[in-house]
């Protein structure tokens, strides 16, 4: 029941998490923040390069200030792609945004990032539901303080996907993961794990791709269990 899902930075790397059988591939500038955003023209160029993959892509590591949010999102979900990424960061106009942003979710599929080393109010996951999010991840914003695995029990994390399954959202873990988080991760039954430092060279997020350390999670994660 659990995919794979692979923060990529441009074309290559979205070209060779395709080639390793990714099942969802994230598009974002890891120079740019936990959620930074790639250039709108080569968000569209890699949704046109591939077309028969699931794309996400976030808006950027944003305070919660309805315009822009809504601004972005609307961007975004032009170039294409299948899922927005949208952080809520502590601070800023939450409500709001929620408000602004429920026409948007009749079209476009919203997932919202919530994160383990702020404080998470998990009413909000009902408030996302009404406001027709398709889904809700869990990651971390401060990737130097280490795995989300650190930061939050094993119950913990279950607790969340059981609340977010109750309200038909799909579920995805992420944040500073490794090799050796999928095993624990995989019997909690979220619908993705995403990777982004296991990946790369040196397992550091803003180094390239590596190609042999994707396949290794790619395997680790068995593709029959996919949704």
């Amino acid at each position: 029941m659990t995919a794979l899902l692979a923060s990529v930075a441009n074309l290559e790397e979205a070209r060779l998490a395709a080639q390793a059988g990714v099942d969802l591939i994230d598009l974002k500038n890891p120079q740019q923040g936990a959620l930074g955003a790639l250039a709108l023209d080569e968000i569209t160029r890699i949704v046109q390069a591939l077309p028969n993959h699931q794309i996400s892509a976030t808006i950027g590591d944003q305070p919660l200030q309805p315009e822009s949010i809504v601004e972005a999102v609307k961007t975004t979900g032009a170039t294409g792609v299948d899922f927005i990424k949208i952080g809520f960061f502590p601070g800023g106009d939450m409500d709001g945004t929620l408000r602004m942003l429920k026409p948007l979710a009749q079209d476009l599929a919203l997932i919202a990032v919530l994160f383990a080393d702020y404080l998470i109010a998990l009413p909000l996951i009902e408030a996302l539901a009404k406001s027709g999010f398709t889904g809700v991840m869990l990651d971390t914003a401060r990737k130097k303080q280490g795995p989300l695995t650190k930061l939050r029990p094993l119950p913990f994390l279950q607790h969340f996907i059981d609340k977010a399954r109750e309200q038909a959202l799909l579920t995805g873990l992420a944040g500073s993961l490794r090799f050796e988080d999928i095993s624990a991760l995989l019997a909690l039954e979220p619908d993705y794990l995403g990777f982004r430092g296991a990946l790369c060279d040196q397992q550091q997020r803003g180094n390239p791709l590596n190609y042999q350390k994707l396949q290794q999670i790619r395997d680790a994660i068995p593709r029959e269990n996919n949704p």
